[in-house]
């Protein structure tokens, strides 16, 4: 019998900072080509050479203005902002690459169904067949505000715009039949107007007509990603997600995690196997564990504390400046906007005996409080292996921490490792996303 293999997805973003936000003033962390097409296209190629299944965007549209009610800290200090619209990027790492997985973050809160529809159809025929979209429903004032909307909805809300923007979407891309584009030059017929059908959805919150002037594509629709954790994003992952990204600091939250989903997912009369959960790690590798761990002490120093307290903020929806700081974080449970993030933090303080306001959010700005994996490639290969062999996921999103060396590091040393230990594929079985995570 095959043993069961991880499935690897890289976090990305077109800005300076990932999780850990000291990384991008490492010596080794180039900046000059944070806006030139060749960054992308280069971390592509490593990533497919290390056999990732996909790589996808973290996006927020717009810069974080929670802390201190502007951009001051998080600008100027470098903190996660989108320098480039992540939908421009992909194609460039498309052409670059044959079997990457390449997905984008973008919100049912601001977006028109038929426009998702389209662009995600588009995108996935230019990269034959190997988009993911991370669907996010937005939970931030200010970014509404930027699509001229005076304030983000309540969490049922946004999520009831969600399932129905995916349920039309859906029909969008069912739209053309599979056999619908001819393209006979002699007989002059270029498509089967028969096959092609208007969609005519009409919700609550959203209506489209259809049909999409984009013939369906390689994968049918694109792969769909998620990451709530509330129980409303659950509920929303159990019916459409065929990826999760999740945050928990322990295997055992990972594995109560996994079986709540599975269990949820079968509600739905869907095969848990056909969606990978995968929790996020942050990476620091070295020859040694003594060089693995000087690295981190030096990446660690590089965290400005206001930046910390800055993102912060805004992961959890509370501007923290001016607050007390050597209280206890629970003060701040019943204001909090964003349940998820800050549950995270939660966990991290039980974990590490009681964190203050100041202490976790030091820590949060090292990893945003993801599971920190630091040593050689044996020792970071042991603790993955323990994870995904206990069932505490089906693989990991993967964070940099310098970038892009950290992936530059797991491609010539991680992968090799668990490839020697049958944990990661040897080589591409499909062409598409979807074939990949079935395979």
């Amino acid at each position: 019998m095959k043993r069961r293999q991880m499935h690897l997805v890289a976090f990305l973003k077109t800005g300076p900072t990932f999780h850990h936000h000291g990384a991008w003033r490492h010596p080794m962390a180039p900046l000059d080509d944070i806006l030139r097409p060749e960054r992308y296209e280069h971390v592509a190629r490593v990533l497919e050479a290390a056999c990732f299944d996909a790589c996808f965007f973290e996006d927020f549209a717009g810069i974080f203005e929670t802390y201190g009610g502007d951009f001051t800290t998080m600008l100027g200090k470098g903190g996660q902002i989108n320098l480039l619209d992540p939908l421009m990027v992909l194609p460039f790492m498309a052409r670059a690459t044959s079997r990457l997985g390449l997905g984008i973050t973008l919100s049912t809160s601001f977006y028109h169904p038929f426009q998702l529809a389209r662009m995600l159809s588009s995108l996935d025929h230019l990269s034959g067949g190997r988009v993911a979209w991370n669907v996010v429903t937005s939970a931030n004032d200010k970014e509404a505000q930027n699509f001229g909307l005076e304030r983000i909805g309540d969490r049922d809300t946004r999520y009831g715009r969600a399932e129905e923007t995916v349920e039309a979407c859906m029909k969008l891309w069912q739209s053309w039949e599979a056999d619908a584009l001819i393209l006979d030059k002699v007989n002059g017929r270029f498509a089967d107007p028969t096959k092609v059908h208007a969609t005519n959805y009409a919700g609550r919150y959203v209506k489209t007509r259809g049909p999409l002037p984009t013939p369906r594509s390689p994968q049918g629709h694109p792969v769909i990603m998620q990451a709530g954790s509330s129980p409303r994003g659950r509920a929303f992952a159990a019916r459409f997600a065929e990826m999760i990204f999740t945050f928990q600091f322990q295997k055992s939250d990972m594995q109560a995690f996994r079986q709540d989903m599975h269990a949820r997912m079968a509600a739905h009369g869907r095969d848990p196997r056909h969606c990978a959960i995968l929790p996020s790690l942050d990476i620091i590798l070295g020859e040694t564990r003594a060089m693995a761990e000087e690295k981190r002490a030096l990446l660690d120093s590089l965290v400005d504390p206001e930046l910390a307290l800055a993102i912060t903020s805004c992961h959890i929806g509370i501007d923290l400046k001016g607050m007390p700081l050597d209280k206890p974080l629970a003060v701040l449970a019943e204001d909090v906007q964003v349940r998820g993030s800050f549950d995270i933090l939660m966990q991290g303080m039980q974990a590490e005996k009681g964190l203050t306001l100041r202490e976790a959010a030091q820590r949060y700005g090292t990893s945003c409080m993801a599971p920190q994996l630091c040593g050689t490639a044996q020792d970071v290969a042991d603790q993955m292996q323990d994870l995904f062999d206990s069932e505490a996921c089906d693989g990991f999103v993967v964070t940099p921490t310098t970038f892009p060396g950290m992936f530059e590091d797991f491609a010539r040393a991680l992968t090799p490792e668990l490839q020697r230990r049958g944990l990661l594929r040897t080589a591409y079985a499909g062409k598409t996303l979807r074939e990949t995570l079935r395979d």
